[in-house]
């Protein structure tokens, strides 16, 4: 896998929120059970988040956290940069340190190729853009729950 666990989870709860009809903050404990993921995992993931500043978070009882921008407005590297940073975008794919035109590894041009692409994709592809797909094509969010039942209250 590419990106970690982290990121993964990051990038299920920005779509979990992005999804979102609402401006209101959201719980944090039944995202992380609607979402399947480990409350206290989870918290870390939206603190890195917060700390980079895609989400808002405010404390108490209605407290919760929420998009700092609209979904249109925040790519899937945001997510990305912000909780796995530039590695997957900057390093060999064989962890050789310098590789690059001048000593490149064996896969330095296929990998330059493919990491480019994932690179386009991920910064041409906005949080609105996934919720609206997988809304439309009833896809899953989940290991068993799509969209449309994952925001089912």
């Amino acid at each position: 896998m590419l990106l970690s666990k982290s990121c993964v989870y990051g990038l299920r709860a920005a779509l979990y929120l992005a999804s979102k009809e609402k401006e209101e903050f959201t719980p944090i404990k039944p995202m992380s059970e609607r979402l399947e993921i480990s409350f206290h995992f989870l918290t870390k993931i939206l603190q890195q988040l917060t700390a980079n500043g895609l989400l808002e978070s405010f404390k108490g009882p209605n407290g919760g956290v929420r998009l700092a921008k609209s979904p249109d407005k925040l790519a899937l590297i945001d997510v990305v940069l912000a909780i796995d940073g530039p590695k997957l975008l900057t390093e060999c794919a064989l962890g050789l340190p310098g590789c690059g035109l001048k000593n490149p590894c064996p896969l330095h041009d296929k990998w330059a190729i493919t990491r480019d692409s994932i690179r386009d994709m991920l910064a041409n592809t906005t949080l609105t853009d996934l919720v609206e797909k997988g809304k439309k094509e009833n896809l899953r969010l989940t290991e068993d729950g799509d969209f449309e039942q994952l925001l089912r209250d």
